[in-house]
């Protein structure tokens, strides 16, 4: 279990730093949007099989910057999808990655809307 705090997360490099920090990534990490979303979608580094993320106050990660939002939102989406997709051989059990995202309550609403609009996204075929 990793429990990460969205109000540390102010930037981008914090964001990067605060994942790095929970999740012990390699020192290879790249420090970019796509080594966290390679990082997330495979986690072979750490010792289990089953991994939870906790992000406390996930409604102040990256204050003003929407765009940044939606990456990190879009790299947990598809981190968690590709975990739920994965195959492993008969009698193998797979591995999970489960993201809780906790808010003050006035934030919920909103939060889970652009969760769902990152989804949909996510979900739309490429152009």
């Amino acid at each position: 279990m990793a429990r990460l705090d969205g109000r540390e997360m102010r930037d981008a490099d914090a964001v990067f730093q605060q994942f790095y920090d929970a999740l012990r990534l390699p020192d290879y990490f790249g420090w970019n949007w796509h080594a966290l979303s390679d990082s997330l979608r495979d986690l072979t580094w750490l010792a289990t099989d089953h991994h939870v993320l906790i992000i406390e106050a996930a409604d102040e990660v990256l204050p003003g910057d929407v765009c940044g939002q939606r990456l990190l939102f879009a790299t947990l989406l598809r981190a968690g999808r590709r975990w739920s997709f994965t195959r492993k051989p008969e009698g193998t059990e797979c591995g999970r990655l489960v993201v809780v995202m906790s808010c003050a309550a006035a934030s919920v609403t909103p939060l889970k809307e652009q969760l769902r609009s990152c989804l949909e996204e996510a979900s739309r075929p490429p152009r």
